[in-house]
């Protein structure tokens, strides 16, 4: 006997842990669905929490949670359908409390608050089942002209969805309640019900099956007529490939020929811009010449003499040029250069001869770049002079350095003083270009600048949108 206590008592305690750990996982799943805002599946955990309590007869805690429940729907949901759909399930389960506890007044008290919230909400599945709640509480309360009426509504709402399945389902709960709660004529009126409700919806699902078999009959000899038409569709594809293929092939022979006198015309062009390139080479080549047998003579003259001193910078210049132009398919060696600190050198070396009121400054970053120097500080000091040349006094001047891309840099030297108007911008980079009193200039400090911006494959231009005086823009990529 103390054995049979013994093992009864292990399986008590033993099913009391089960029933407390499944209470623990349903109370941490209510809270973290509601954290996540799935207030549905929080209130069917939190509902669920309710019944296990009972199960367990620990009805305060049961009734306790279900308070908790209700709180965290106000606080949560906002709108008053879904509140109120969420609060029927919370309130169906104080409902079967109080039927299983045979407290008439308290089970009719929360049979009318379902009714409220039922119909206060906009969830069918509630409607649903509330119309079965309605007929078991009529049914269990004598009140069998009523439950029969909201029988016939639920069963006729629910075949009209087509959830026969539903509907039988809730037949057989409706006849097991009945012989439950020993009441032969629930069981009585609920079989013949169904009975009934059996033969009547027998036709409706043969007609779903012949509807369903049609439907697939007429799914299939569109999917037959879909595939005549492509089957024809895909003759019509193959001729007009065939006759595209034809047209393809006489195109080919038309483009061969047009290739051929292409490929006749290119090397002829070859051949005139490699006579052009040989023909200036030689032309740069006497001028520097010219200009070197020069040197010798002009060097015995005075050179404090204005004449003299220009007709040797004139010399120079033409040998600096053509030695430019003759190699300017030569690469260029770069080193690694500061910016910051090259543009302040470059800098400093006009600072001082600007007029009064004149500011100079350098806008570059602390970084390196690769640079020949030699170049690019020919070209600088040549723009940064003649901008001190032609900017008034209070004026400004500007040598910047702009990033634009992986392998793309520009220098930008701007003043405010008298500009380049708009028609001879193109031709101060031109050699030559006009004759003029070699004491006041030569003209060929831009188109040495220029060539020694192209032999580092770059550029240097005028910035024709700037309007306040000269732009220049030295691009080097590398």
């Amino acid at each position: 006997m103390k054995k049979v206590f013994f093992t009864f008592s292990l399986l008590l305690v033993t099913f009391c842990a089960m029933a407390q750990s499944e209470i623990s996982q349903q109370i941490k799943a209510f809270e973290s669905y509601a954290a996540q805002g799935q207030m549905k599946q929080s209130v069917e955990s939190g509902a669920k929490v309710a019944s296990l309590y009972a199960a367990s007869s620990l009805y305060k805690e049961a009734f306790d949670f279900l308070r908790r429940v209700d709180a965290t729907i106000d606080s949560h949901v906002k709108s008053p359908s879904e509140r109120a759909s969420l609060h029927y399930w919370v309130t169906k389960e104080r409902y079967n409390m109080y039927v299983k506890f045979h407290k008439a007044d308290r089970t009719k008290e929360q049979f009318a608050i379902l009714e409220t919230l039922a119909n206060q909400g906009s969830d069918e599945t509630v409607k649903n089942d509330m119309l079965y709640t309605k007929t078991l509480y009529y049914y269990s309360t004598g009140q069998g002209d009523k439950g029969n009426a909201t029988f016939k509504e639920m069963a006729a709402r629910l075949t009209a969805q087509k959830e026969y399945g539903k509907v039988d389902e809730v037949y057989k709960k409706l006849i097991a309640n009945g012989q439950r709660s020993g009441s032969a004529s629930l069981v009585a009126q609920s079989y013949k019900s169904y009975l009934a409700w059996k033969d009547s919806t027998t036709a409706l699902q043969y007609a779903d099956q012949i509807n369903a078999l049609k439907k697939e009959i007429a799914d299939g000899k569109a999917t037959i007529d879909d595939q005549a038409s492509s089957l024809t569709a895909r003759w019509v594809t193959i001729v007009a490939l065939g006759i595209l293929a034809i047209a393809l092939a006489a195109a080919l022979v038309i483009g061969a020929l047009v290739l051929m006198r292409f490929i006749l015309l290119t090397r002829k062009q070859k051949g005139i811009i490699k006579l052009e390139s040989d023909n200036n080479a030689l032309k740069a080549k006497f001028i520097s010449n010219i200009s070197a047998q020069l040197d010798p003579s002009l060097a015995k003259l005075d050179s404090r003499i204005p004449e003299v001193k220009a007709l040797q910078n004139f010399s120079q210049h033409i040998q600096q040029l053509s030695v430019l132009e003759c190699s300017k398919d030569e690469a260029v060696e770069t080193e690694d250069v500061n910016v910051a600190s090259f543009c302040e050198d470059i800098l400093s070396k006009v600072r001082g001869t600007e007029q009064a009121g004149v500011s100079l400054t350098a806008n570059a970053p602390k970084m390196s770049v690769p640079l020949n120097s030699e170049y690019v500080s020919h070209i600088l000091l040549h723009l940064l002079r003649n901008a001190v040349l032609h900017t008034p006094e209070g004026g400004r001047i500007t040598l910047d350095y702009k990033k634009r891309g992986a392998h793309t840099h520009q220098f930008v030297v701007t003043d405010t003083g008298s500009g380049i108007s708009e028609e001879p911008r193109e031709e101060v980079f031109k050699a030559f270009r006009q004759i003029r009193d070699l004491t006041t200039g030569d003209g060929l400090g831009l188109p040495i600048c220029k060539q020694m911006a192209l032999k580092m494959h770059g550029d240097l231009t005028i910035d024709p949108a700037y309007t306040k005086g000269t732009r220049f823009i030295l691009e080097l990529h590398g």
